[in-house]
C-alpha cells in the first residue's frame, strides 16, 4: 500500500541564509582551507579544471571537489594536505579589508554580551570591512533586522561584497545606509524599535541622544573603541545623558598555547590589546536612575579642563587613535576586487599624498609605508582561484 503525503501537513522550514554552503561535499564556487604538514595555511576558490601550485607541486581542484569536509588530499610532489571549510573566524582574517576588522575575540563577545538573539532588531555604525556585520547576521537569523549605517560608501561595497561571498547570496535581514549615524538613524527607525545598538567609531559619544531615542526601554547599547581616552568619553557621555544605566567596561587578552607531547606552555606571541568594550541599558522614559554611591575623585581644577587632555569640540579622526588610514588607490583595488565593477564616478582620485617619499621604495602594491603582514591580510583576489591566507 502506498501512502500519500499529507497536503495539509507543514512543509519544512526553509534553510537560514549561508547554511547550505556549510555541509555536504565540497563544490564549485567554494572556498577551502588546505593545512600543510608545517601548518601553513592556503584558502581557495574552488573552480572546475583550477589548479593550486605550491612550491613543491600543485593540487587540482578536481580532485578537491565533491570530497567531504575534513578530507586529505595529496599533491603531485605527494605532500598532504588537510582540507576544511573555513570557519567564520578563519574567513574574516584573510577576507579583503578596507578598514581595521574587528577581531573574532571581540566580535563572540559582543554577540554575548550584548544579548543579540533571534529576530532581533540591530543597529550598528560603522561597518568597515563587515566583519562583524556576519556575527550579528548569523545571531539575528532570517527574521531579524540589522540596520547597519557607514559614512564611506566605498567600505560600505567592500562590506557588502565580503558578506555576499561568505553568505553566497544577499542575506535578506540586512539593510546598508551611507550616511552619518546621528543624523540618518531617525529617518529610519521608528523612536523605540531597535533592541540592540552596536557602535564601532571614532566618537560614539556624539551619537548617545539619537541612540537613547531608537533603543526600546531595556535595549543595550555596547561600544567597541580603541583607547582609554574614548572609552573614558563613552562612559562620562552616558551618565551625563541620564537615560543609561551605569557603565560596565573591560577587555579580553586572548593568548594560544603550545601543545606538544609534555611541552604544554604559552606560545611566545599572543593577541593582546585590540579594543576595548562597554555596554549600558537604556532606561524607561522619564526614570531617574538610582544614584551610585561612590567614593569621589579629584576633578580637575578648572571646570573647562577635560580628562586625558581631549578637547570637547574637536573632531576626533582615525590619526588620534593609532588607527593606520587606508589609501584611496588601495581601497579602490579592494572594492575591484569584491564586487568586480569599475569604481563610481563619484569616488574619490588617487591622492598625490599617498605617493612614496623621494629616495623610497614603494610597496608591491603601491601603497607606502605597508608592512608584508599587513598587505597579506587583503589580498584576496577572487580573479585568482587560490589565496594565502
Amino acid at each position: 500500500m502506498t501512502t500519500q503525503p499529507d497536503a495539509t501537513a507543514p512543509l519544512a522550514p526553509p534553510q537560514p541564509t549561508g547554511a547550505a554552503g556549510r555541509r555536504g561535499p565540497f563544490q564549485p564556487g567554494e572556498r577551502v582551507q588546505l593545512t600543510d604538514a608545517r601548518g601553513r595555511m592556503h584558502t581557495i576558490t574552488l573552480a572546475v579544471g583550477g589548479e593550486f601550485h605550491t612550491h613543491r607541486g600543485r593540487i587540482l581542484h578536481d580532485v578537491v571537489i565533491g570530497l567531504p569536509d575534513g578530507s586529505t588530499l595529496t599533491n603531485t610532489a605527494g605532500e598532504e594536505f588537510l582540507a576544511l571549510r573555513p570557519l567564520l573566524s578563519d574567513y574574516v582574517m584573510s577576507m579583503p579589508r578596507g578598514a581595521a576588522v574587528v577581531y573574532p575575540k571581540d566580535a563572540g563577545q559582543i554577540v554575548q554580551y550584548a544579548d543579540i538573539f533571534p529576530g532581533a532588531t540591530v543597529v550598528e555604525a560603522g561597518v568597515g570591512s563587515g566583519a562583524l556585520s556576519m556575527s550579528l547576521l548569523r545571531a539575528i537569523g532570517d527574521q531579524g533586522r540589522l540596520l547597519s549605517f557607514e559614512r564611506r560608501a566605498d567600505f560600505a561595497e567592500i562590506a557588502r561584497g565580503n558578506a555576499r561571498t561568505f553568505f553566497g547570496t544577499d542575506h535578506p535581514a540586512w539593510t546598508v545606509t551611507v550616511g552619518d549615524l546621528a543624523e540618518t538613524l531617525p529617518e529610519v527607525c521608528e523612536p523605540g524599535s531597535v533592541d540592540r545598538v552596536v557602535l564601532d567609531m571614532l566618537a560614539p559619544w556624539e551619537c548617545l541622544e539619537a541612540v537613547a531615542d531608537a533603543l526600546v526601554p531595556g535595549g543595550l547599547l555596547i561600544c567597541y573603541v580603541a583607547t582609554a581616552t574614548q572609552l573614558s568619553r563613552v562612559a562620562e557621555g552616558a551618565k551625563e545623558h541620564g537615560g543609561f544605566t551605569e557603565p560596565h567596561a573591560w577587555e579580553t587578552i586572548e593568548r594560544d598555547w603550545h601543545l606538544e607531547g609534555l611541552a604544554v606552555r604559552p606560545v611566545h606571541r599572543m593577541h593582546g590589546h585590540t579594543g576595548f568594550l562597554i555596554t549600558t541599558r537604556r532606561l524607561a522614559p522619564g526614570v531617574t536612575p538610582p544614584l551610585r554611591k561612590r567614593r569621589p575623585a579629584k576633578g580637575p581644577d578648572d571646570p573647562e579642563e577635560q580628562p586625558f587632555g581631549v578637547e570637547v569640540d574637536r573632531e576626533w579622526s582615525p590619526e588620534d587613535v593609532g588607527e593606520r588610514v587606508v589609501s584611496d588607490k588601495r581601497l579602490r583595488k579592494i572594492r575591484r576586487t569584491v564586487t568586480g565593477e569599475a569604481p563610481p564616478p563619484d569616488m574619490p582620485p588617487k591622492r598625490r599624498d599617498a605617493d612614496p617619499a623621494p629616495g623610497t621604495d614603494p610597496a608591491p602594491d603601491g601603497d607606502p609605508g605597508e608592512t608584508p603582514a599587513e598587505r597579506h591580510t587583503a589580498q584576496d583576489d577572487v580573479s585568482t582561484p587560490e589565496v594565502d591566507q
